[in-house]
């Protein structure tokens, strides 16, 4: 009967310890926490598990560009007009992380050049304006009209800088320019090489710029231009 009645005590102490777990999580979402390392993105440019969960934090309305700078690493950057860019952009959205949108930037670079050769439209989509996934598109079905498959290797990025910054209304714009290594071998339906990249990789220089709607609960940036370097 002792131990009958000591196990009862047990399962009752549990309970009470799981009701009191779940309100203590009740709260943390309810209250919200900032630490400034709270968001986490699995693809580098965002996914919907990167949507705020509580809209119970705000900015204090005294704090400004350079509080903002100072926060995000955006006071380490040398250039005036990319700074106070990137400065308007935090100050519009306060989720905004330089180094995560370098990090995503990166990432997005590598998924693009394997989707473009590989014409995988349905990975492109997501990740590109509209008039640049329009191009993608378009060159990946003129080269299956012709039968021809790209193979390309990109062996690494070997930078990543930070070249434009501007926030115009609700839109924001990064410029990225990525130095990589890169090979690329064109062949025709029969499997003959019709053109072949460099060995080793030869170095390419891109030129991208994203963009995204700081109003939107989505997080996610697209790739809104491409140009060489001139």
């Amino acid at each position: 009967m002792g131990s009958m009645s000591e196990g009862f005590a047990y399962l009752d102490i549990l309970f009470f310890a799981m009701v009191a777990a779940f309100i203590a999580l009740r709260l943390r979402s309810v209250l919200g926490r900032r630490t400034g390392h709270e968001r986490r993105r699995s693809s580098g440019l965002g996914t919907a598990a990167d949507k705020p969960t509580s809209d119970n934090v705000v900015v204090l309305p005294e704090r400004g560009k350079s509080a903002m700078a100072e926060e995000t690493g955006i006071a380490d950057v040398t250039d005036p007009s990319i700074k106070t860019g990137l400065a308007d952009v935090r100050l519009a959205d306060p989720r905004f992380e330089l180094a995560e949108f370098l990090e995503g930037a990166r990432a997005a670079f590598a998924m693009i050049v394997d989707a473009f050769a590989q014409a995988d439209k349905d990975t492109l989509r997501p990740l590109l304006a509209g008039s640049v996934y329009a191009n993608f598109a378009q060159a990946i079905d003129d080269r299956l009209a012709a039968g021809n498959s790209l193979q390309t290797e990109l062996v690494g990025i070997r930078q990543s800088e930070l070249t434009g910054a501007a926030l115009d209304g609700r839109i924001a714009r990064l410029t990225v320019r990525f130095v990589s290594e890169q090979a690329h071998t064109l062949r025709d339906p029969g499997g003959a090489v019709v053109a072949a990249g460099t060995h080793p990789p030869e170095e390419v220089v891109d030129i991208w710029t994203f963009e995204r709607d700081v109003g939107s609960q989505d997080p996610n940036w697209a790739l809104a231009e491409t140009r060489a370097p001139e």
